[in-house]
Parts: structure tokens; C-alpha cells; sequence
């Protein structure tokens, strides 16, 4: 006769490891953006990009401290010229003399050594793309790179960032490498192909130079608009690095994710899954709209991931025909009067039925148990029974009681 196993010999330590629900990051050495440090132990950091003009000192200042105000803690400035690159001294200027000193990291690309030696001077942190930062021209009727030819163009490269190093080495300042699929040098596209390998080991050829001087303030990043392209490559970038005994810090990003829902989806599908592997130190979500939509994003994954606390964590059941109040309204109640507190986990569940286990987790509880009234709990503990036109100001007074409401 077949029988079941005996459960009390099952060891339940066995696969803790396996099923630790704890993201277990990647080892990454600290490297120090301003007042921001990306990598070792410290939080993932959020990250977006202005849309204003850098030569337009006054939006520019005014674009960078909306983000910075709203929790975007180094924010990204285009330098396509050397005017542009001069008046980013004026722009810290005005932030450190109006609000405050917030990072910057510059955006260098074609053949771009002279801006950023310039540029270097008054920020923090310089981005290349190292597919085009040594701009090679496409030859349609190439077939081939001889080895000589390759090396003539790695040289060329060596010489072109060696005064960005040294300088960004002297002043302790950091860099960040950031390969874009859709922006492979040739050269890579004809040896490797256009695949995350490519992206790699154009990320790896610049990693080392910078090695070589002994300029290690570094931060990789692999963005690729295809979020299957991007996780292969940033997987392939961390292998490739444990394997060489590299710790660097790796930015994650969907580029040109789009706008709305999808360019959510998209962002988070590509973001979330990296994070949840233990890859990832900074983060930036790219939308196709105002600079100021793609921070409540980051802090989402990383609230969704438990990698930061910085809003309300809410708790809510889908709804079903036991709910005996409308929990769409109640919970959208409940979300506008908590949702200027951290730290919180507040459920809303409809019924009794699932209501206790599976807000178990909550700080507080409002549940439907009978019709017309709410309970209000305070963890697992029973606190009052109130009518329900009370219950959300009564929940706020019970927060209050407890000393964890601000005013917003």
C-alpha cells in the first residue's frame, strides 16, 4: 500500500538557503558619487535625466532640483558641446548657492575626449558610451578587421581616455561605462556580432584601460531596449567580472522603454528580475515623459523588493462577492490620507475570511467583518469595531495614538 512520507523526519532546514526570501546582493566595491555612494553596502541608488537644454542655466538648475526634491539622488546632464560642458561650473554654482549640492554625472559621446576633460572639472561623475566615445565611421564594404587594424583602433582608444582617467583619478571622481546594443562600436559588431557578448567585451576593453592606470571609480552599465538582450547582458557582465575578479557596481536600465503602462512593465520586467538575482547597485526607469514620472517607479521596484522602505506598503485583497464594503474606494481613502508616511504597512481587506492571514505582515488592518461596520487592528490585535463612514479617520487616529503620524 503507498503511503505518505513522514513529514516530521522532513529536515526544514535544507533548502533555507534556496528559498531565503532575502535578496542576497552581488559584492560590489563602494564608489563615491558626491554624497552618494554607489556599490557595497549601501541602498541602490535612483537616478534620472533632465530634458532641458544644459546651456539654459536657470531651467536647468530648476529641472535638477525638482528631481533631487522628489528623491532622485544624482541626476544626469547632456554635454554634447564644449559650451555645454563650460556652463555646468555656473549650474553647481546656482544649485550649492540656491538649494543644494546635488551629484551630476555628464553625458560624453562622439569623439567626445576635450568636453570631457571639461566637463570633468565641475561634476562628480562622467558617462561615456564606448562605442562611440572613439567614434569609428561604418564602412559599408568592410568584410573584415585585420588583427593590425583592430589594435590600431584599441590603441587610439587607450590614448583618447587616458587624460579622462588620469584627471577623473586625481580629482577622485567616477566614471561611468555605459554600453548601449544599439550603439556597438563596429569593430565589436563585426567580431562578436550584435549580442550581449559584444556589449561585454566592449564594456571589459575600456574596464581595463582604465585598470591599467589605476582608476577603479567605476560603474557599468549594459542597456539594451529589448528586456531579454538587456538581462542576458547584464548576467554575461556579472559572470565576466566574478570571474576576473572584478567587483564593480553596475547601473540597470531598460533604455528607450517608452511611456505609459507598457514603458512601466517594461522597466520594471528588466529592473526587478536583475535586482531580485542580487545584481544591480543604481537604477534608472526611461520613460518617454517627464523626468519627474520615473521616480515613483524606482522607489515601486525597490519597495515591491524590499531593498528600500520609503512609502506606505499597502496591503489589499483583489475583492470578491464576501466584501462588504467597496474596497476599490476605501483602499484609493486610505492610500490619499497615509500616503505621505513611511515606514508603514497598512492592509485593506473586504472580509474576515483571508482578512487575518494575510495581513498578518500589516502594522494596521481595516477589515470588513460586519456589514456596515470596520475593525481596525493593530497587527494581529483587535483594536475597535467602528461604522464604517468613520473608518478611515478612525485608522488615522489610531496611528496617531501609536505616535507614527506626521502631518503631510
Amino acid at each position: 500500500m503507498q503511503t505518505l512520507p513522514n513529514l516530521t523526519t522532513v529536515d526544514k532546514t535544507a533548502n533555507q538557503g534556496i528559498f531565503d526570501t532575502n535578496i542576497k546582493r552581488r559584492k560590489t566595491r563602494p564608489v563615491k558619487v558626491g554624497n552618494v555612494t554607489i556599490g557595497g553596502n549601501y541602498p541602490v541608488v535612483v537616478q534620472s535625466m533632465i530634458n532641458e537644454d544644459t546651456l539654459d542655466i536657470d531651467g536647468s538648475v530648476a529641472a535638477i532640483r525638482r528631481l533631487h526634491e522628489i528623491g532622485c539622488e544624482i541626476v544626469r546632464v547632456t554635454v554634447p558641446s564644449m559650451a555645454h560642458a563650460k556652463v555646468m561650473a555656473e549650474i553647481k554654482k546656482r544649485l550649492i548657492q540656491t538649494y543644494q549640492d546635488v551629484p551630476i554625472v555628464a553625458d560624453v559621446h562622439h569623439n567626445g575626449m576635450k568636453i570631457a576633460l571639461e566637463v570633468a572639472k565641475h561634476i562628480e561623475k562622467v558617462r561615456i558610451n564606448p562605442g562611440l566615445y572613439v567614434f569609428e565611421k561604418p564602412n559599408s564594404n568592410r568584410t573584415e578587421y585585420t588583427n593590425s587594424e583592430f589594435e590600431e583602433i584599441g590603441e587610439k582608444i587607450r590614448e583618447t581616455l587616458e587624460p579622462l582617467v588620469v584627471s577623473l583619478r586625481d580629482q577622485g571622481k567616477a566614471m561611468r561605462i555605459g554600453v548601449n546594443h544599439g550603439s556597438l562600436a563596429e569593430r565589436m559588431l563585426f567580431t562578436y556580432g550584435d549580442t550581449p557578448e559584444g556589449m561585454v567585451e566592449s564594456a571589459l576593453e575600456f574596464i581595463r584601460i582604465c585598470e591599467a592606470l589605476d582608476f577603479r571609480n567605476l560603474v557599468i552599465s549594459m542597456k539594451a531596449s529589448r528586456v531579454p538582450v538587456m538581462l542576458a547582458a547584464y548576467r554575461l557582465m556579472a559572470k565576466r567580472m566574478d570571474d576576473l575578479g572584478m567587483d564593480y557596481p553596475l547601473h540597470l536600465g531598460v533604455t528607450e522603454a517608452g511611456d505609459g503602462e507598457y514603458g512601466r512593465i517594461k522597466s520594471t520586467a528588466g529592473i526587478a528580475t536583475l535586482l531580485s538575482d542580487g545584481i544591480g547597485d543604481t537604477i534608472r526607469v526611461s520613460l518617454t515623459e517627464a523626468p519627474e514620472k520615473e521616480i515613483p517607479v524606482c522607489y515601486s521596484i525597490l519597495q515591491a523588493l524590499g531593498l528600500r522602505k520609503t512609502m506606505v506598503e499597502y496591503v489589499a485583497c483583489p475583492s470578491c462577492g464576501r466584501t462588504l464594503f467597496n474596497l476599490e474606494e476605501v483602499l484609493h481613502q486610505v492610500r490619499e490620507a497615509t500616503k505621505h508616511l513611511t515606514g508603514l504597512d497598512i492592509a485593506v481587506m473586504g472580509c474576515i475570511v483571508n482578512g487575518l492571514g494575510e495581513m498578518a505582515d500589516a502594522d494596521y488592518g481595516y477589515v470588513g467583518k460586519t456589514p456596515g461596520y470596520i475593525s481596525l487592528y493593530r497587527g494581529r490585535e483587535e483594536i475597535k469595531k467602528v461604522p464604517e463612514a468613520q473608518g478611515v479617520e478612525e485608522l488615522i487616529n489610531l496611528i496617531k495614538a501609536d505616535g507614527r503620524w506626521v502631518e503631510p
